[in-house]
Parts: structure tokens; sequence; C-alpha cells
């Protein structure tokens, strides 16, 4: 039987173009359901559950719920830091840092079921991380955000052009991004955009994501990446 990791894995490029993470403190009281259908009817193709205080008990139901909106659309379904919650809902993937559990750790608990991403908190681990188990990249902050108080100083177009030096695996750009900037991230050697407030915060989430998608689509397809 096919893992959704063997799945995913010959059409994780194009599931990373628009990848869009929710946060409830930035959906003006929209819930995560309502959300991530506008961004979906938009044309994310990627969803991150992003709730890392959440009581399991509280998470589990909404996590199980994105998961069969995405499933049934066919959009990739991941989870951020909190691996027993991906394992538990048994999302397509889950979504790592350095402050978490290290990645060689996280592909051995969830074996080839699942596809693992990590960000690198600079260049050196880019490498490690890859061989260490992780699918794809998320690499940034590309621009200033206020949306992640952890992010720590904008990297710059320039970090995704190295990135792309060091490894062919497939890697996205987040921080600061929007359908005004979001070309020079692809131009620049992403495979597509990470995203949190530039969707979620916005009066038409669907319409934010629309907008996005076109962007990105446009600089995939000339540097012929779609």
């Amino acid at each position: 039987m096919t893992s959704r990791r063997e799945s995913w894995l010959p059409l994780l490029r194009d599931a990373l173009s628009v990848y869009v993470l929710t946060d409830r403190a930035l959906s003006r009281g929209r819930s995560e359901i309502d959300v991530v259908r506008a961004a979906i009817s938009g044309g994310a193709s990627a969803i991150q559950l992003r709730w890392k205080d959440a009581p399991l008990r509280e998470a589990v139901p909404v996590a199980r719920e994105l998961r069969e909106i995405c499933a049934g659309s066919k959009v990739l379904f991941v989870v951020n830091d909190r691996v027993d919650l991906a394992m538990a809902v048994e999302a397509d993937g889950v979504h790592i840092g350095e402050d978490d559990l290290p990645v060689h750790e996280t592909r051995a608990l969830v074996g080839d079921s699942m596809i693992v991403g990590y960000s690198p908190a600079d260049l050196s681990e880019v490498r490690w991380a890859i061989d260490s188990g992780a699918d794809y990249l998320g690499v940034g902050p590309i621009f200033g955000t206020g949306s992640k108080a952890d992010a720590g100083d904008a990297v710059g177009l320039q970090r995704m052009t190295a990135v792309r030096d060091l490894t062919p695996a497939p890697f996205v750009g987040i921080g600061g991004i929007k359908a005004e900037n979001a070309a020079g991230v692809i131009d620049a050697g992403a495979d597509g955009v990470a995203v949190i407030s530039s969707v979620v915060s916005q009066e038409d989430v669907e319409e934010a994501t629309r907008s996005l998608r076109r962007a990105v689509d446009d600089a995939r397809r000339k540097a012929n990446r779609s």
C-alpha cells in the first residue's frame, strides 16, 4: 500500500506553491475551518495547522476536520511542530524547527508515513536537514514579519539563491510575503511561498489567496517550475 509520503513526494514542488499557515490570533475571530475553506477556494495548495498551545483534546477534532477538507480538495495538510498531533490525525506531513524534535528522530517516529518539513536556522543546516530525513525546507524570514514572534531578522532574497545552490530539494520562502513581492521569492529559487497574515488576516481570505496564487503561478511559469 502506498504511504501518504510516497503519494505526495512526486507532487511536492507543486503542492508547496501557495502554502497557507493558520493562526487563530490573526484570523479576525474566524475559525481554522472557515479560514482553510476560503483559502483552498482561492487556490491554496498546502495548509499548515499552526496551533502550538492548544490542548490535544481540542486540537485533534479540528485537525481531523482540516485533514478531511484538504483531502477532499487534494491539498497537502501539515501540522506545525506537534509530531504527536500529526500522527494522531494521520496528517500528510509535519513541519518542525530547530527547537522541536530533531529531524532524524521525527523521521524515525513517522517512518515513511508522512512528509517532514524543516525550518533551518541558517545555511549550515540545509544539507544536514535533508540528509537527516527532511523532504522540504521552509526558509526565512525573507522580509520583515510580525506574524511570528520567534522569526528572527529578515534574511532577504539572497537566502533563497544560497539555499538553491546547496540543495535541489523543494523549499518555500516565508516571512512578509504577499502577492506584490511573491514573484521575487520564486525568481530567487524557491518552489513556493508560505504565508500567514497576508491571507488569514485579510477581510477576504479567498480573494487574498487567489491574488497570491496568480502571482506565484506566473512566476513559476516564467521560471519553468510548473
